[in-house]
């Protein structure tokens, strides 16, 4: 093992002393009708999750990072500091901006919230990083479909040049291109504290390239099939970050526990469920004109399991755009829901 090698492993081993949890969740942003952020929801969501999920990213895609703006941004990323404390669990907190400045200057904000006022102390920003359970920072290439890989390498370099731990998160739906295994491998053999891996895009090639990963602790964002991707397996996965995991943490759970066991038929059987419920809700909502399927999908089912079964006559949850999500389709959610055996007897928030 080279030295970058050595000194990644001992970020990991202070950031993650019980180890890097296998299932992680991109938490929801909730709303009020007048489009201020729901807190009180979203603790409610979070008790019910937590006690199968060790691990959040937030604001993620899924909790709208892409569209919350700054001030939002810095709500968010507080109520997530304060949910850590009090569960316990591993916290990456996202600075998702469409270009290296603004995801410098939103790292420098959340440093804020946590008592330190700049980027420069190094050894302090990681002992409060760890006070607060901060495990690191997400961030993705800048956006831009025509950016070369040596522009893209550039921009991460910037960013992980400040030398805090990092996941790099692969979201070519948002971002409009990829970081190459290439570009990776190179990132990885320079920066120690490039210590996560998420790729959400559905062609994992960085996942499956044959170079040795070396301690970067790689997750899956994409949805369905998921029995296959994991290690225990025989994938090239160490664990999970879904926006599923805002509905079907249990399930999700005991797929991984299931593979652990080696009984791959009872993981298969829960994969094969939740493929099917989540790619006709995820359907469902491609129509609608604001936000993104991630979020759309996921409010949709999330609102069963906030009002139980009779859900279909609550005015649907509402997105950061300030509108609904219409009934027609909370219906059809239900309906899927019920079919796949995944509707719950009753709701958190009941």
């Amino acid at each position: 093992m080279d030295n970058i090698s050595e000194k990644r492993q001992a970020f990991i081993n202070a950031l993650f002393p019980a180890g890097v949890p296998r299932l992680w969740c991109p938490l929801l942003t909730h709303y009020r009708k007048d489009g201020t952020i729901d807190f009180d929801r979203m603790s409610a969501h979070f008790n019910h999750i937590a006690r199968w999920v060790k691990g959040f990213l937030i604001p993620g895609s899924t909790g709208d990072g892409w569209e919350l703006d700054d001030q939002e941004t810095l709500k968010v990323a507080e109520f997530a500091i304060g949910q850590a404390q009090k569960h316990e669990i591993s916290l990456l907190l996202g600075a998702l901006k469409t270009d290296i400045e603004t995801m410098k200057q939103t790292i420098s904000s959340m440093l804020m919230l946590i008592g330190q006022q700049d980027m420069t102390g190094k050894k302090d920003v990681a002992r409060l990083l760890r006070a607060k359970r901060i495990c690191g920072f997400t961030i993705c290439p800048a956006k831009g479909k025509a950016l070369t890989q040596v522009e893209i390498e550039a921009g991460l370099a910037e960013i992980l040049d400040l030398g805090m731990p990092m996941a790099l998160y692969q979201l070519p739906q948002v971002t409009e291109n990829e970081v190459a295994p290439e570009t990776f491998g190179r990132l990885m053999k320079k920066y120690p504290n490039l210590v996560f891996f998420k790729d959400s895009g559905g062609r994992d090639g960085i996942a499956t390239s044959d170079f040795d990963k070396e301690n970067i602790f790689f997750v899956r964002g994409a949805e369905g099939d998921y029995a296959r991707w994991l290690k225990d397996a025989g994938g090239p996965y160490e664990g999970f970050l879904l926006s599923t995991a805002n509905c079907f943490p249990q399930e999700l759970r005991a797929l991984i526990e299931n593979l652990e066991r080696g009984e791959q038929k009872k993981a298969l059987e829960i994969s094969e469920r939740l493929t099917i419920a989540i790619g006709e809700v995820f359907a469902l909502v491609q129509p609608l004109p604001c936000g993104n399927p991630f979020t759309n999908a996921n409010k949709s089912i999330d609102h069963f399991f906030a009002f139980g079964p009779l859900a279909y006559a609550k005015e649907g949850p509402m997105l950061h755009a300030k509108v609904s999500i219409p009934g027609n389709i909370i219906s059809a959610t239900g309906a899927i829901l019920t079919r796949c055996n995944l509707m719950p007897e009753k709701g958190y928030m009941e």
